[in-house]
């Protein structure tokens, strides 16, 4: 019979970090990219399966989604386990897998909740029914703290399509007073050498540019940004400081990519220079 060692209260406490998503097969993207961000961010990483996926980085060959009972009895579980200090979402798949991470989200009383409004693998792969966008923008986007969408993804929150730098800016003010969020509207697919991302978060505005990377391939690289927010946000930096963090932390992972086999996945671990807090 094995004895539980005593509880050392000299040991760092570590925050806690949930990560609500489909689980990549790959290990790329998803739960999986989820679960290492958080380690390399010094976060302590739970999470909540949505949806089984047979994935590489070159497509998604199947989806199975889990049954929104267990996705309720996941939750419950791991918040009555951990002080939960930040949430974040990913592959949700079915209106009704949205309903219930939205219920519970309010029952559990999550202080944080980061959405990453998933809909298409870079693949083409359709990640989001498309009866559950309803679900998502009236259920879910009024309890979050910050959305996270892609170009593409923007325009179909907003309804309209985003071509320049100033409609990426007028996206993310459009999306985040119509939901009363912060929005953070990444401008990855827009041409040009230098990407711009842009957050508006009550009534102010902050542009982030940098070059654009050439890397290989980008496969978790959306996962990875709203995943090292979440960490972030849970060790509570300011959410205009958090955003500059987690795209420094998305560079660095792009830019020191390893071969594996004939992939280039993020390294996860880069040890990029966040100056985290140490608390």
């Amino acid at each position: 019979m094995n004895e539980q060692l005593p509880v050392n209260e000299e040991h760092p406490k570590l925050y806690a970090a949930l990560t609500i998503a489909g689980s990549d097969s790959g290990g790329g993207a998803g739960i999986q990219a989820d679960i290492k961000t958080f380690s390399a961010l010094g976060v302590f990483g739970t999470s909540v399966l949505t949806c089984l996926t047979a994935q590489s980085p070159d497509e998604v060959k199947g989806i199975v989604p889990v049954d929104p009972a267990f996705v309720t009895l996941q939750m419950e579980t791991v918040c009555d386990s951990f002080p939960i200090a930040a949430a974040k979402t990913g592959m949700l798949y079915s209106a009704d897998i949205i309903r219930v991470v939205a219920n519970e989200d309010i029952h559990e009383g999550i202080p944080i909740l980061v959405v990453d409004p998933v809909m298409v693998a870079a693949s083409g792969a359709r990640l989001l029914q498309a009866d559950a966008i309803d679900a998502l923008c009236n259920e879910l986007l009024p309890q979050a703290r910050v959305v996270t969408p892609n170009l593409h993804e923007a325009e179909i929150l907003c309804g309209h399509s985003i071509s320049s730098v100033d409609e990426l800016r007028a996206a993310a003010r459009e999306i985040g007073e119509h939901y009363d969020l912060a929005c953070i509207v990444k401008g990855g697919h827009l041409n040009g050498d230098e990407v711009f991302d842009v957050l508006y978060d009550e009534g102010e505005e902050h542009v982030y540019s940098g070059p654009r990377i050439n890397a290989r391939e980008t496969h978790g690289a959306g996962c990875t940004f709203s995943a090292a927010l979440t960490a972030l946000l849970a060790q509570r930096l300011l959410l205009s400081d958090a955003v500059g963090m987690a795209k420094e932390y998305v560079r660095c992972a792009l830019e020191s990519a390893l071969a594996v086999g004939r992939h280039r996945p993020l390294n996860f671990f880069c040890g990029a220079n966040l100056n985290l807090p140490n608390e």
